[in-house]
């Protein structure tokens, strides 16, 4: 059996069990109340359209928490290896936490962080 004989055969061993199992769920499956159906809100009309706009305030909060959870993110790995990478590791996670805080202050300052 050449190479791609072999690879043709496999893909169509994996077409055939993803068939399978799609045709057997299906089988299987019990219908959901019309209920159900709709988006959210189990079913209930919704209010709004999908595509609805949001307040621009929400984006603001939007990009202090992403630089919460890019420090985060970047902060959980840094304190696994900081031992190991030695004086140069700090230096770069406090000019990182650096610039971060820079965001957040001019966030402040634009009154973001103001809920009322």
């Amino acid at each position: 059996m050449s190479g791609f004989s072999a690879v043709a055969a496999l893909f169509g061993l994996a077409v055939v069990i993803a068939a399978g199992t799609y045709g057997l769920a299906r089988l299987v499956t019990v219908a959901p109340p019309a209920t159900d159906l709709g988006p959210f809100l189990s079913g209930h009309e919704p209010v709004e359209h999908a595509v609805s706009r949001f307040h621009v305030r929400w984006y603001t909060l939007t990009m202090i928490y992403l630089a919460f959870e890019m420090e985060m993110l970047f902060m959980y790995p840094w304190t696994l290896v900081v031992s190991s990478a030695g004086a140069g590791a700090v230096i770069e996670m406090f000019v990182f936490l650096g610039i971060l805080l820079a965001g957040v202050t001019y966030a402040w300052r634009e009154g973001a962080l103001r809920w009322a």
